[in-house]
């Protein structure tokens, strides 16, 4: 049922993919990205994030920094920095965190699929956040990073993954956070024909991280055919960048909370409001907190951290009410933080697990009033709340380690 094809990748030449292969454009901020592409000249991030080749002064959506994205990837085919394959191709991608092994297969899927919901969702996008990606996929007349999709996991497509893995990886490297990454060209025709009949059999696949890179796609595909009405459904246009994993492989972290303030409380009221709420509170001071079980919660305030324990009243077997970061913001963040809608209030920030506790403590002595940290979501759950064509909360899942940007890239025409 979802359609999976190969591609004619652009991608580097082989001895320069460790310095080119680059984490995804939005782990950055601007400052961040600056230092990045000021480390290592041949990122890929100067390209997905263009506005680093500007001074601090040059709005970050300037139509100049779009420009300056095709200019800056044109240039890098053209002097041979990348190379074009002569064929369509599958590739098999493996990442190794902490001795930790997943592999997925680079293929382009449809952006059909998405819009009847073979590909299958679980979050919320913010128009202003796809509009970026609109411009810069349109403008670079590419997609040049993966959205990171995930199956079912199934027999027969692992025993074709880990057979190309026994061959020569095309690049074989660690990149400076420590994850190893490895890629093996898929080229045989029929190798490929089974993978495609593989993936029309299951019944689905997943959006695991990506969904504004994936509205995105999909608009720009929509986009093309309206200006091109005679489209046949074979142009490239009509498919999007993906690496699809299965779902026994995969590992989330905690996507962490902050709040700037205690909503007029004063520490000693806000503690008795979350016991209202139906918290157990325990102090733990120095003793960092990182939930061990669903139910639980780390807060760290000023004074120290505590361990909040909610009350069976407050979980449910709902897919998302019963979701951690649900039962936190149902029963914490709105009615005692007043956070009314976290994917617009300003008081509220996200802190993704890899940064780890320590930032949560930084962050409330520097710009915050209270963190919590959170236990991950797990993929079951995720993939449940997509089955029922339900939505989680935003910044429910932070996965790791993340699939880097410019190993492969496909064009629209």
């Amino acid at each position: 049922m979802p359609k999976i094809t190969p591609f004619k990748s652009i991608r580097p030449k082989p001895e320069l993919a460790s310095r080119i292969a680059a984490l995804p454009y939005d782990v950055y901020n601007r400052k961040e990205a600056v230092m990045e592409v000021n480390r290592e000249p041949l990122s890929f991030l100067k390209i997905d994030r263009a506005e680093t080749c500007f001074t601090d002064e040059t709005d970050t959506y300037a139509p100049k920094v779009y420009a300056k994205a095709k200019a800056l990837l044109d240039a890098m085919i053209a002097d041979g920095t990348f190379v074009t394959e002569t064929s369509p191709c599958y590739y098999i991608y493996e990442l190794i965190m902490n001795g930790r092994s997943q592999t997925g297969i680079a293929a382009c899927s449809s952006i059909d699929d998405y819009l009847s919901q073979l590909i299958k969702k679980h979050e919320n996008t913010r128009e202003e956040k796809e509009l970026d990606r609109i411009r810069h996929v349109d403008a670079t007349d590419a997609h040049t990073g993966p959205i990171f999709l995930v199956y079912r996991s199934r027999k027969e497509i692992n025993e074709i993954v880990d057979t190309a893995k026994k061959m020569r990886p095309l690049y074989d490297f660690v990149s400076s956070d420590g994850i190893t990454h490895r890629v093996w060209k898929i080229s045989d025709m029929a190798v490929i024909t089974r993978l495609e009949a593989l993936f029309d059999a299951l019944p689905c696949t997943y959006i695991a991280d990506g969904h504004h890179r994936c509205a995105s796609a999909v608009k720009v595909g929509l986009k093309r055919r309206s200006e091109h009405p005679c489209y046949t459904g074979e142009e490239e246009f009509n498919r999007f960048l993906s690496v699809l994993f299965p779902d026994d492989q995969l590992y989330i972290m905690p996507y962490n909370r902050v709040v700037k303030d205690l909503n007029g409380l004063s520490p000693e009221s806000f503690l008795e409001q979350i016991e209202r709420a139906g918290f157990k509170v325990e102090y733990t001071g120095d003793r960092q907190v990182s939930p061990c079980r669903k139910g639980t919660f780390g807060m760290y305030l000023p004074d120290g951290w505590y361990l909040l324990s909610a009350h069976d009243s407050l979980l449910s077997s709902d897919p998302v009410k019963g979701l951690d970061v649900s039962v936190l913001q149902d029963n914490l963040l709105q009615p005692v933080l007043n956070i009314q809608d976290p994917r617009i209030d300003k008081r509220i920030d996200f802190v993704g697990g890899i940064r780890g506790l320590d930032e949560l403590e930084r962050r409330v002595s520097s710009d915050m009033a209270v963190a919590f940290s959170m236990y991950a979501t797990s993929i079951s759950e995720l993939l449940n709340v997509a089955d029922a064509g339900l939505l989680m909360p935003p910044k429910s899942t932070w996965f790791e380690p993340k699939l880097r940007s410019g190993l492969f890239i496909h064009k629209l025409t």
